[in-house]
């Protein structure tokens, strides 16, 4: 097995974060509330661990700006083309699934 020092790791770790992101920008169809059903996050939650990893940091991060960099517009562009109504089965999956802090 090889041994990945700790940049590399990161390095790599940083380069499957920026997969991810393409591919739920490409993936418009995909809600975050089925997102949030099946996984226990989705693209709102991405942002938010963005921004902690900012603030770690000690970089000032807004909440939108950070939405903007994983949605790849403003949230509220992305919610006007892509977001639909959430059905009354999806709505009480999420009551059973959120998180509990969600």
């Amino acid at each position: 097995m090889t041994e990945i020092d700790k940049n590399t790791q990161t390095e790599l770790e940083a380069a499957a974060f920026g997969r991810l992101v393409s591919h739920l920008r490409n993936r418009t169809d995909l809600q975050n509330i089925d997102m949030m059903n099946l996984t226990g996050f989705c693209r709102n939650c991405l942002s938010n661990w963005y921004r902690d990893a900012a603030d770690e940091k000690g970089i000032a991060l807004e909440k939108t700006r950070a939405r903007e960099i994983i949605y790849g517009m403003p949230y509220a562009e992305w919610q006007a083309k892509y977001q639909t109504e959430a059905t009354a089965k999806q709505k009480a999956a999420f009551e059973v699934a959120k998180p509990k802090d969600a």
